[in-house]
Formats: C-alpha cells, sequence, structure tokens
C-alpha cells in the first residue's frame, strides 16, 4: 500500500457543529461533500469516539461551516484537537443559531449549510450522516476555501486521530526516509507530540510572531504549538 496516494485525494476543510438541549458541539472534518443536487443533501464522517456523535444523532442536525483558507491556526486547534465534552468550543467564537437547532460558526467561514439528517450509515470507526440542506448562505464569495492539501503543505498540520484520514506518521517515516536539504541543515525540524505539527525553523511561525531562521532551541519558554497548543517540552527532534 503506497500510503502518499492518499494525498492525492482532494478535500476540504470544514466545521461541523450540532446542538441538543444548549449543550454545542463541533469538529473539524474534511469529509463533508454534496451527494445529490435535487433536493440538495451532503455527507459528512463523524468518529463514533466524537463527543458530537450523539449530539447529532439527539438532534437529528447538523450545520457545515466552510473555513476560509487563511483560517487561523488557534480556530483549526480549538475545534480539531479538543473535544466538547471538557471545554466550550464555541466561547468567544462568533456564530448564529439555524432553522434546525444547529450552531453554525461564522467566524472564518465563507459559507454555511444547515442539514437535517435523514439517514446514517455505520462503518467500522465511523458513522457517515446524511442530511437534507434546509437553508444556506454564502458569507465572502470573495475568498477561497482552505483545502487539506494547503493546511497539510502550508500550515504544517496534521488530520488529528479521529479523523478518517489520519495516518500514523510513523508510517510515512517507514515508507520514505525523510532527505536532508540545504533549508533544513541550518536547524532541525521539531514535532508535536500531541497533533503532529512539524516546527520548521526554516519557516519559523509567522502568525505568532516567530520570524523564518529561527531555531526550536530559541523560541520563548512560553511558545506552544500553534495547532493544539501544546508546550515545548511535548515536541520531538526529527
Amino acid at each position: 500500500m503506497n500510503i502518499k496516494a492518499f494525498f492525492k485525494v482532494s478535500y476540504g476543510l470544514y466545521i461541523i457543529s450540532a446542538q441538543h438541549k444548549g449543550k454545542l458541539a463541533g469538529y473539524i472534518a474534511n469529509t463533508a461533500f454534496q451527494v445529490t443536487a435535487d433536493p440538495p443533501r451532503f455527507a459528512i464522517s463523524c468518529s463514533k469516539d466524537n463527543y458530537s456523535i450523539d449530539i447529532i444523532r439527539k438532534s437529528n442536525a447538523f450545520s457545515i461551516s466552510v473555513l476560509d483558507k487563511n483560517t487561523s491556526t488557534e480556530l483549526i486547534g480549538k475545534f480539531g484537537y479538543n473535544s466538547s465534552s471538557s471545554i466550550n468550543k464555541f466561547d468567544g467564537v462568533n456564530y448564529i443559531i439555524a432553522e434546525s437547532g444547529a450552531p453554525i460558526v461564522t467566524d472564518e467561514c465563507i459559507a454555511w449549510f444547515d442539514c437535517q439528517v435523514e439517514q446514517e450509515v455505520v462503518l467500522n470507526s465511523h458513522v457517515i450522516f446524511i442530511g437534507k440542506m434546509v437553508k444556506n448562505d454564502l458569507i465572502d464569495g470573495s475568498k477561497e476555501p482552505l483545502t487539506y492539501s494547503h493546511y497539510r503543505d502550508v500550515k504544517k498540520g496534521v488530520a488529528p486521530k479521529n479523523a478518517p484520514t489520519y495516518i500514523d506518521k510513523g508510517k510515512l517515516s517507514e515508507e520514505a526516509p525523510v532527505v536532508q536539504t540545504e533549508t533544513q541543515s541550518s536547524g532541525s525540524s521539531y514535532s508535536c507530540d500531541l497533533c503532529g505539527y512539524e516546527y520548521d525553523p526554516a519557516e519559523g511561525d509567522p502568525d505568532n510572531g516567530i520570524p523564518p531562521g529561527t531555531l526550536f532551541e530559541d523560541l520563548p519558554d512560553d511558545w506552544t504549538c500553534p495547532i493544539c497548543d501544546a508546550e515545548k517540552e511535548d515536541f520531538s527532534k526529527q
């Protein structure tokens, strides 16, 4: 099996949200897509381990927020690497309540879809929910959507363990050794043990004030992973 072939399948990145009896839940997904045109229906994939799955089932509804290409790693980390059972992911985030009752995140999003669940397909580790669109809107048609390829290649993020596209980084290293380049030779890269984000000194972390060329060892002691907020001690040298 060639793992890298999976990277050639294109995906977007979305926030899937639901609500039941005042409890809000949401997660980052890269499997949300239209399956019929008349009426419009959308399918999403949710891990059986996600807290959101119970909320979607009880409310019989979900929303899809299409993320902007320049979405901050803070928002991605908040919804992608935390559980709605332990924190309120919607605290400090702008959202509206849809006709179905599902919350719709509007921060850093360019469009949204409100869906009523019609069917679910139970698989080994995930459940596919198929929902009929109730309403939708375009927030900003001038912006481009965030793709998983851009998130992986530019933002250096990886899919969390509950994602259907999750791949153990160890398998990648077994498949093909990393080639040391001239850029990498100026400093070692470090990988987050929690979410897999790779800090590359050649690129730095401009979104958080770390200029290109900053070695990992020279990062401020209070610097944290831009994806999941892990501390420096949770990084391993590659």
